[in-house]
């Protein structure tokens, strides 16, 4: 009988005393899909862990199964980009906080319902005029700390689109990605996944990770790379300016080429004054902002996306969840979710 190179792997990990993707640990690969990330996006307080669930075939949304992996990395593929991690000039400054690549004709797009805003905010801001209250297509962000999600109250209560975390560095899979990737759908959702970017991996082995865990689906959002600093993090490391560049590059070039959707870059201020001014300028983008409107925190940067609270209240949580709001009206996020949707 032959062995695939992955029945391979996992047979010389039981055969010897330990394997592990970080190398020399004695960490087996069970333990580390096993481990809770430290990493978080935004305030999020980290509630009691759920157990990760067994990985399967997922269904999609058009109702074929989906293969979903949950395995070590491999090497990486072989990239014109894998051996250096290309400079990134300053790109052109055209029209493009709505900026995607040209999608190729298909089924006629069928728009979903979209829900009145009813989150409640354990911290309240007044954002004056600008209000996210003011736009007319929220939506929530989820990750393992959320627990049990009951998705269909949960858009009702104003949850139009979800962005749910799936993969941090080069080897761990959020253990409840896959349920509420698939519950999410069921419940109507317009679902993305994201990324929690780690500066001491390679840019080229966590795109890898990512689109293998990530299936790819008729009908979902763009791709999100998260960057950010955060102090809870394995990985402390804070890369030069022009390197976090270089790396953020590589693993969006990789993610648009294997998605054909342009991905979406997340951040916070403080990582955004230290390194994405005047960057990116082609990519859209996803700010988080809990204390004034984006225009005064990021000023002259276009934006999709506002993460406009870490401390939302709703039916269908326990506990405090992410909420963010669509740039646009009704009518703007039909037409954006049709062009930028595969």
């Amino acid at each position: 009988m032959r062995f695939s190179g992955v029945a391979a792997i996992l047979l010389v990990c039981l055969t010897s005393a330990g394997c592990s993707s970080r190398g020399g640990s004695g960490i087996t690969i069970d333990e580390i899909l096993a481990q809770p990330s430290l990493e978080t996006t935004g305030s999020v307080q980290q509630a009691s862990l759920v157990p990760p669930e067994e990985i399967d075939a997922v269904p999609s949304q058009d109702g074929q199964p989906e293969e979903l992996l949950a395995i070590a990395p491999q090497a990486p593929i072989p990239d014109a980009l894998a051996p250096i991690e290309k400079t990134v000039g300053m790109p052109s400054a055209r029209q493009a906080a709505l900026a995607v690549p040209p999608k190729p004709p298909g089924k006629p797009f069928e728009r979903s319902r979209i829900y009145e805003h009813r989150f409640r905010d354990a911290k309240p801001i007044n954002f004056g005029r600008a209000s996210p209250k003011s736009l007319a297509v929220h939506g929530v962000d989820v990750s393992r700390w959320q627990g049990d999600i009951d998705w269909a109250k949960l858009r009702t209560q104003g949850a139009n689109f979800v962005y749910i975390k799936a993969t941090d560095g080069g080897d761990h899979l959020d253990p409840m990605f896959k349920k509420n990737w698939r519950e999410a759908a069921e419940a109507g959702l317009r679902r993305g996944a994201y990324h929690f970017f780690y500066w001491c991996r390679t840019a080229g082995e966590q795109a890898d990770w990512f689109t293998r865990n990530v299936p790819k689906v008729a009908g979902a959002l763009p791709p999100v790379l998260d960057v950010e600093w955060n102090g809870e993090s394995r990985c402390r490391k804070r890369p030069s300016r022009e390197r976090v560049l270089e790396k953020m590059q590589v693993f969006l070039d990789k993610l648009e080429r294997h998605y054909g959707q342009r991905p979406i870059i997340y951040t916070a201020p403080d990582f955004y004054r230290d390194n994405l001014q005047g960057a990116f300028l082609d990519y859209p983008f996803w700010l988080r902002s809990v204390a004034a409107h984006p225009s005064k925190v990021y000023p002259g940067r276009k934006w999709v996306f506002w993460q406009y609270s870490g401390s939302g209240l709703s039916h269908g949580v326990d506990g405090k969840i992410d909420l963010n709001v669509f740039h646009g009206g009704a009518e703007d996020w039909h037409r954006w979710v049709a062009a930028t949707t595969r």
